[in-house]
């Protein structure tokens, strides 16, 4: 278990890491879906079922299909891209900019002592997580649900404002 668990960590880490380096967006893509593949890999290993179907589903699955639909319909080349001259002094930016909050999260793990905490036997089934979804956080998930469909209007109000001025 600790193999796989190093195993997903490092997919994952190196999924990022090229997700931010690859020139073009189409390696950028793939790399964004080991990271999506290792979270779902994570998920498995904390036999938590219906979070690693999820996971592979809607993350890997749909949300993956768009983005590569999206990179395909725009069919960027190589020469269109930007030119990234200052690639490393970004980096240097950005390492400095994170270094407080990486000093926090390695302190916070290394004094973290792991507990035992007695879970319900039902915790993380599909049936305990819909009772919940719809009982203690119905408010919410009806005002989200609010929030994507005035979003999906917004959405084709502008594309039907740029067909018409296209």
């Amino acid at each position: 278990m600790e193999f796989f668990t190093i195993a997903f960590s490092v997919l994952a880490i190196g999924g990022a890491i090229g997700l931010l380096f690859f020139k073009h967006p189409l390696h950028g893509a793939m790399s964004f879906l080991v990271t999506l593949l290792s979270v779902a890999g994570f998920y498995a290993l904390l036999s938590n079922k219906f979070l690693f179907i999820l996971q592979i589903i809607i993350y890997a699955g749909a949300i993956m299909v768009l983005i590569m639909f999206v990179i395909m319909f725009l069919n960027v080349r190589e020469k269109e891209l930007i030119d990234e001259n200052f690639l490393v002094n970004k980096f240097i930016l950005g390492a400095l900019l994170l270094a407080p909050f990486a000093y926090l999260l390695f302190s916070s793990v290394a004094n973290y002592t792991p507990q035992n905490i007695a879970l319900a036997e039902d915790f993380g089934t599909i049936q305990s997580i819909g009772l919940n979804l719809f009982t203690e956080w119905m408010f919410t998930f009806e005002l989200i649900s609010i929030l994507l469909l005035g979003a999906v209007v917004g959405a084709v109000v502008v594309a039907q404002k740029e067909s018409k001025n296209g």
